[in-house]
């Protein structure tokens, strides 16, 4: 870790006690280069709309945040990422919303920055099936205990990680990451209570503008052996094959393949 910033200080002994043991508020993760990133504007989006729905508002403006930072909620986010970037151009960046000390109804936004996450491709990951269905799915908050729980017993078991199913036999996402699907002709995003990662959102438009087709279709886990591969996708990157989930082989490379050309073409916004 580079850097920790709450409200545009470093963040104290106190600060970092508080949101160790008060587990409650989101974030977002992003991945800065050169002074940009894909999709800010969605990754704006997100923490206000989770702000409304966990804290009852906007953004609140703590009574310590930093004056140079006023304004509205994406100016005050932007100016304070860039305060903890140090003048540092490519970096990982965390950007969490917490309950303020002593007030449940206000915010602190704290930035978390460390080393940028190598642009290079993963090899395909090897995962086993769970029946999981994540608390609030479509909001990225803090709360990460079940799914950390479904996720190290499949890793003790010889896997690289757990794609979660519902009570309804439907695949729905991964422990940190959405999944899509190749039948050979479409990308298919499983129909369910997910996180709508930012990602995800950005390859959607992307595959469009593109010219590939996709859909979001309800994938019982029962049928994925008729499907030809299976990719990961997060923010640390948008197209890590699945090898195989749990015995079934879905080692077509030509999904990944079309997620990183897609990938590529998306834009970056500055800062």
């Amino acid at each position: 870790m580079l850097n920790v910033e709450i409200n545009g200080r470093p963040a104290g002994v106190e600060d970092v006690h508080r949101m160790t043991t008060w587990n409650y508020g989101h974030f977002t993760s992003l991945q800065v280069r050169a002074g940009a990133v894909r999709g800010l504007d969605l990754h704006l989006r997100r923490l206000a709309d989770a702000s409304r729905e966990l804290f009852g508002d906007l953004l609140g403006t703590a009574p310590d945040a930093d004056p140079d930072a006023a304004g509205d909620d994406g100016a005050r986010i932007r100016a304070l990422v860039r305060r903890a970037l140090a003048g540092r151009a490519d970096a990982s960046v965390r950007v969490s919303v917490v309950p303020s000390a002593g007030s449940p109804t206000r915010t602190d936004l704290v930035v978390s920055v460390s080393d940028p996450v190598p642009d290079l491709p993963r090899p395909a990951l090897r995962v086993r099936t769970a029946v999981y269905e994540r608390e609030l799915p479509h909001l990225k908050h803090a709360a990460t205990l079940g799914l950390t729980h479904q996720a190290l017993p499949a890793r003790r078991a010889g896997y690289d990680d757990v794609l979660f199913v519902g009570r309804d036999g439907l695949v729905r996402e991964g422990s940190t990451w959405n999944a899509a699907f190749w039948d050979g002709e479409r990308v298919h995003w499983p129909a369910a209570p997910v996180l709508p990662g930012v990602t995800m959102q950005l390859l959607r438009a992307a595959l469009t503008a593109t010219g590939v087709p996709w859909s979001v279709t309800p994938l019982p886990v029962t049928g994925l052996p008729a499907l030809r591969a299976a990719a990961a996708v997060n923010s640390h990157c948008p197209a890590q094959p699945l090898a195989a989930v749990d015995g079934t082989a879905l080692a077509d490379p030509e999904l990944a393949a079309l997620l990183t050309t897609a990938w590529a073409t998306v834009p970056w916004q500055p800062l």
